[in-house]
């Protein structure tokens, strides 16, 4: 709440918003060793995962192999991830069982020679591994295996493991910096009666004695939690999507009495699929098609496989995050995880502390498609509504190092710092090419903020003064306030609550009926107009600057 009063001729700006410092917190080694590209991860880069998991429902169990393939600069120690209790059976490299130590999360495996490769002729090293993997608590947030069973009674299975990390059911680099560069293979053996869903493209499908196989593959990069087995009573359909890049294939894998609600709900995909490409460039996987695959939980981004558990039905499980009515207009977890294929998954963080840069673009992809469907107006609507879930608890950028996202304030503080820089360009048509550039320019990449600040501000046209919005509003929790003063019947207006020298084009009503663009700053109060009374000033300009972006001229 903001509160002005008129003292000694000025016009004082009261805020009541309390914000609160990042305490210091206390990380363990085994945060250190997760989050951290130490001396047995930095020698060796991952080429091609080759996954196989063999699930027991009954003792929420699990047996499984996986292949790594990799190229080595040279060394002789190596830092498996594979959270516990989960167990390493075996390690071996070209036939020769080498020696291994499994300490907490982590297991170090110990070559008898300096291993050196090329991606020409890259190595391989296959470890053999069982356990009862962590079960999730409330997935996708507090995740693991999730063994459940749908509405008939039959097991439903599979897992959840952004932030916990992909080693929590299978070894690898459990770092978002190294994604294979050529892909994954995820095979699943699964009962006869139950069918096995995976990322990218079905290869084969084989009988096993009395299971059922099934090989899937990724032919380009992915995240390592983004590689997920499902498990259950699926039926499929498909559709072609004629997009930027030629035909793409859209597949839908839900339970078989959810297959009539299904084909009318996702009648949205092809909606959504033609706004995020006007908007973010062509789709990213398109060799490894689109797919959404009905989940035990909510959903989640899991690369050519999106998770979807939304209820067939509009909304966030029937409500409405931004309060408007407008979030009621579409699926928010089709539109929302969908988006996360171009930010999250093409374009990924080296480290989870910028996560923002996969939660902010994609929490903004929501208001475009909202403007694809109804408008700008209905656009910004749902923007500024979705402000009040803003807590300002702590940066939206977390610890380096550590596996430690910042706050969830990533979602809709940082989709409205994008949309605070797109209103500050007064240029859609240069913003769109900037989103698209990000996409074109970063494809299948892994960055770091910074990258992706460089960036805006090259392209944004806005000048290197961004860089202290972008200090703001992700290294802060302060929201910065217009201070109007009122002196020799002029208005005037300064920058409080902020970092020292912010600089930002904000529009301002007040001026004329029209409104213009002042360039304010925390240093010194700036001239906005000359008054006829001070009967003029109404309490209502008294925003959060990133409320007041949205006061833009009528086009």
């Amino acid at each position: 709440m903001i509160k002005t009063a008129l003292i000694g001729g000025f016009l004082i700006v009261f805020s009541s918003l309390i914000w609160t410092t990042t305490t210091a917190q206390d990380f363990t080694r085994e945060d250190t060793l997760r989050g951290t590209l130490n001396e047995n991860r930095t020698w060796w880069d991952v080429l091609y995962y080759d996954i196989e998991v063999n699930p027991d429902f009954e003792s929420k169990t699990i047996t499984g192999k996986t292949t790594i393939t990799f190229s080595a600069l040279g060394g002789k120690t190596m830092q498996i991830d594979l959270q516990k209790p989960m167990i390493v059976d075996q390690v071996e490299y070209k036939e020769i069982k080498l020696n291994f130590k499994q300490e907490g999360n982590i297991t170090l495996v110990s070559f008898p020679h300096n291993i050196k490769s090329t991606e020409e002729a890259p190595s391989k090293i296959t470890i053999t591994y069982h356990g009862q993997p962590r079960e999730a608590v409330r997935a996708p947030w507090d995740g693991g295996w999730i063994w459940t069973k749908d509405q008939k009674g039959r097991p439903w299975m599979t897992v959840a493991c952004q932030e916990l990390g992909a080693s929590v059911w299978y070894p690898c680099k459990d770092h978002q910096s190294d994604e294979p560069q050529l892909g994954a293979a995820l095979t699943i053996l699964t009962n006869k009666d139950q069918v096995a869903v995976g990322n990218g493209r079905l290869i084969k499908k084989t009988t096993e004695g009395e299971k059922m196989s099934y090989r899937w593959e990724v032919t380009n990069p992915i995240n390592n939690y983004n590689i997920v087995p499902y498990i259950g009573a699926y039926e499929n359909f498909s559709e072609v999507y004629p997009g930027e890049k030629g035909n793409l294939d859209c597949n839908y894998w839900v339970l078989d009495y959810n297959l009539g609600k299904a084909k009318k709900q996702f009648k949205q995909v092809t909606e959504m699929l033609s706004c995020f490409e006007d908007w973010m460039g062509p789709y990213p996987f398109y060799e490894d098609g689109y797919k959404l695959v009905e989940a035990p939980h909510v959903g989640m981004e899991h690369q050519s496989a999106v998770a979807y558990g939304n209820g067939f039905a509009n909304g966030y499980r029937g409500n409405d995050l931004s309060g408007t009515g407008w979030g009621m207009k579409w699926d928010f977890i089709l539109v929302h995880e969908s988006g996360h294929e171009w930010f999250g998954n093409s374009i990924t963080t080296n480290d989870i502390a910028d996560m923002w840069v996969h939660e902010s673009f994609t929490n903004y992809s929501e208001t475009l498609f909202t403007q694809c469907q109804h408008g700008k107006e209905a656009a910004d609507a749902y923007l500024q509504g979705c402000r009040r879930n803003i807590s300002n608890d702590r940066p939206i950028i977390g610890d380096y190092g550590v596996n430690q996202p910042g706050s969830g304030d990533m979602y809709y503080k940082g989709a409205s710092m994008i949309h605070t820089i797109r209103t500050m360009m007064q240029d859609d048509d240069r913003f769109k090419k900037m989103i698209r550039g990000m996409s074109a320019d970063f494809y299948h990449q892994t960055v770091t903020t910074g990258q992706i600040e460089n960036y805006i501000i090259a392209k944004s046209g806005l000048g290197s003064s961004l860089q202290l919005v972008f200090d703001q509003y992700l290294r802060t929790t302060q929201i910065p306030v217009v201070s109007w003063g009122l002196q020799n019947e002029e208005l005037t207006a300064v920058l409080v609550n902020c970092i020292p020298n912010l600089q930002m084009k904000i529009y301002m009503p007040v001026i004329s009926d029209a409104g213009e663009w002042i360039n304010l700053n925390s240093q010194k109060p700036v001239k906005v107009k000359t008054l006829l009374s001070v009967g003029e000033i109404t309490s209502g300009w008294n925003r959060n600057i990133y409320v007041n972006y949205l006061n833009t001229p009528a086009e």
